[in-house]
């Protein structure tokens, strides 16, 4: 006995809940991906309610028709895009991987039973946190379609819960992350998912001490407003941003580490109270992150034993404190056995100012991921995991290693690229092999084993210190403490130094990644240049870029101003070629995909390196702008006769560049 799956197969529910009716949608729209059109009876696929399984669960029998179990939504939702992968071969990623679907006039099925795998973490999902690319992207002028497609990828890879969106994003999209079926959690800033205060109360200081009842009123508002839909509620209270609340509180009443935690303490209490009073047996956690992880550990915060204490690793895939600013005191944030209810915020997307990635991939191995998720599970942490996820595309090869670590699976930088690329890749070796060498060619810019520089790294500290040169300033900058020590100067030597090391290692994977490009073809060239070849891009050319740029500022340091001038140019040329490099893998429906990158914003370096370069101008050449010009532009016989100033308009700076490098050329 089998069953015939064709284009006129019938799928039969009499449940009507949104999220049941969006994945029967999914299923019908897959369908009709894969199959041609027939003439053949196509069978009928089943949707039966069966209260003795499990929630989240399904079993889908399969006879001469398909029969799926579940008590809940979610796990009909699980069943009927397991039928979408397993049989149809649509992959978790399909859609931001621009999966080729095969084409079948039918498909036969032989009977058998499947029952749904056991995860190995009760809520994971996914964090949308500086998503600035899909703010701006749409699907064929529809943005609520990429949210669709995020939430599908979301659902697809087994998760369960989201924060939607950071902000008013986070808002705006809770219902449609309802009607699909998922969890709704919050952003470790944003207690019960209320509205930040300084935006509800824009003209009051945002003092607790103050203004109390505001506060409350906010936190009860956010509950009655999320009453319909399932919630782990958020508690904390941080400040008015990523920050702490003291940094922006006037009342010189929390000058001790003891005063801050017994406020959050008594907070969280309170924020506990105002949810018991609208939901029955709701589900708690609160995130112990940079500054409250500290406190924590220092014994000042006091947490009831059902709220699900959330340890964040540092943005870096290690479970220790992140760094903020030049604090970095690396303190665990490992899950403890036998801890009570636990869980994690992880990030295999990340911004910190410094040297995290958000249009690249993760900078450190599979492996450590591995080591470090599996020790999380050994040690009890598997209440809860929220993975930073921030845009989706170019973070999809460590998503999947993610979720493989919520089944429970084990992986390694091998077998993960191996299957990775067989499922999107064609099993093409090539592919696999850049993907699994990537990490491996991160610069390094410190001796623990995470610190590996995403693309923040080349942008941020180049801009922080062309706005100190344009400003005058050779002082030491403190913003770049935490990588090197000294006056700008030396500052930028150092840095110089690091990129230096490392830059070979990004010549050779860049290499690399253009040989397999090269023998690739049609839609798989395509795909490996637009998602592993162009990240190898995006390293090579904005590290050459950062080198080229320290280089400059040596010179102006030595008084070399044409050099410093050139040199300055050519950084904005390398990060131009960049970031023209990161546009043209816009290809097909991903069109202008990258045009909001604001964080990276690999364009703003090189705007800052050609600001810059307007400064050593005005240091080397003289008032009227006449003598580089005529230094780059007139013969040696005419450049010392001044009978007439200039015989042309004066030239901008990209205009005296152009014509200086002519010359050199």
């Amino acid at each position: 006995m089998s069953f015939i799956f064709n284009i006129n197969t019938r799928i039969n529910s009499q449940i009507n809940t949104a999220p049941v009716i969006n994945a029967v949608n999914i299923l019908k729209r897959d369908i009709k991906k894969v199959f041609n059109s027939s003439n053949t009876d196509g069978g009928e696929i089943e949707l039966l309610y069966d209260k003795t399984i499990e929630e989240e669960s399904y079993i889908i029998k399969i006879r001469n028709r398909i029969e799926i179990y579940a008590s809940d939504d979610l796990g009909f939702v699980y069943a009927l895009l397991c039928i979408s992968e397993k049989y149809l071969c649509i992959k978790p990623f399909w859609f931001w991987l621009d999966q080729k679907i095969e084409k079948h006039n039918s498909i036969v099925i032989d009977a058998g039973e499947i029952k749904s795998p056991v995860p190995a973490v009760r809520y994971r999902g996914w964090f949308f946190n500086d998503e600035v690319l899909l703010n701006k992207w749409t699907i064929e002028g529809d943005n609520r379609r990429v949210w669709e497609m995020a939430f599908e990828a979301l659902l697809r890879c087994g998760g369960n819960t989201v924060i939607p969106g950071t902000d008013k994003n986070s808002r705006l999209n809770r219902e449609l992350a309802d009607k699909m079926g998922l969890w709704i959690t919050h952003h470790h800033a944003e207690p019960l998912g209320a509205e930040m205060f300084s935006r509800a109360y824009p003209n009051v200081a945002p003092n607790f001490m103050e203004c109390e009842e505001l506060f409350y009123k906010l936190w009860e508002d956010a509950v009655k407003e999320q009453s319909g839909y399932k919630v782990i509620w958020n508690l904390c209270f941080r400040g008015q941003g990523d920050n702490p609340f003291w940094n922006s509180d006037t009342s010189g009443k929390f000058d001790t580490e003891e005063k801050r935690g017994a406020l959050i303490s008594s907070l969280i209490r309170k924020q506990c109270d105002i949810v018991r009073k609208y939901i029955k047996n709701p589900v708690f956690c609160t995130n112990l992150y940079g500054e409250i992880m500290e406190l924590y550990d220092k014994g000042y915060i006091d947490l009831d034993d059902d709220i699900i204490k959330v340890k964040a690793d540092n943005g870096y895939g290690k479970m220790v404190t992140r760094r903020r600013d030049n604090h970095d005191i690396r303190v665990s944030s490992m899950p403890v056995k036998g801890g009570g209810r636990q869980g994690i915020y992880y990030h295999v997307s990340f911004y910190d100012l410094q040297a995290a990635n958000h249009i690249t991939m993760l900078p450190n191995s599979v492996e450590l991921v591995n080591n470090e998720l599996g020790a999380v599970l050994n040690n009890d942490g598997n209440d809860f995991w929220m993975i930073n996820c921030s845009n989706v595309k170019p973070h999809t090869y460590y998503l999947d290693a993610v979720r493989k670590k919520w089944w429970g699976m084990d992986i390694n930088d091998e077998s993960h690229s191996e299957e990775y690329t067989r499922d999107y890749y064609g099993g093409d070796a090539g592919a696999a092999r850049a993907l699994r060498e990537y990490s491996h060619a991160m610069i390094q810019y410190g001796n623990n084993e995470d610190e590996h520089a995403g693309e923040q790294f080349y942008t941020e500290n180049v801009r922080i210190i062309a706005h100190n040169i344009i400003r005058g300033e050779s002082g030491n900058l403190r913003a770049l403490n935490w990588i090197a020590k000294g006056d700008l100067y030396e500052q930028t030597e150092q840095l110089n130094a690091i990129v230096s090391n490392g830059l070979s290692g990004l010549r050779e994977y860049f290499t690399f990644c253009g040989m397999i490009s090269s023998g690739l073809e049609g839609d798989l060239k395509n795909l490996f240049d637009d998602t592993v070849f162009v990240q190898s891009k995006i390293h090579f050319y904005c590290a050459s870029a950062v080198q080229i740029f320290c280089n400059s500022v040596a010179e102006i340091k030595n008084g070399n101003y044409k050099q410093a001038f050139l040199l300055a140019g050519d950084s904005a040329v390398m990060f131009d070629t960049a970031n023209a490099a990161m546009r043209l893998s816009e290809r097909g429906i991903w069109k202008d995909f990258y045009e909001n990158d604001c964080f990276a914003d690999i364009k703003h370096s090189a705007y800052m390196a050609r600001k810059m370069m307007g400064t050593i101008r005005e240091l080397g050449d003289n008032a009227r702008h006449d003598k580089w010009y005529r230094d780059a532009v007139y013969a040696e016989e005419d450049k010392n006769i001044y009978l007439q100033l200039v015989l042309d308009n004066h030239m901008t700076d990209d205009e005296l560049y152009n014509a200086m490098k002519e010359k050199t050329e």
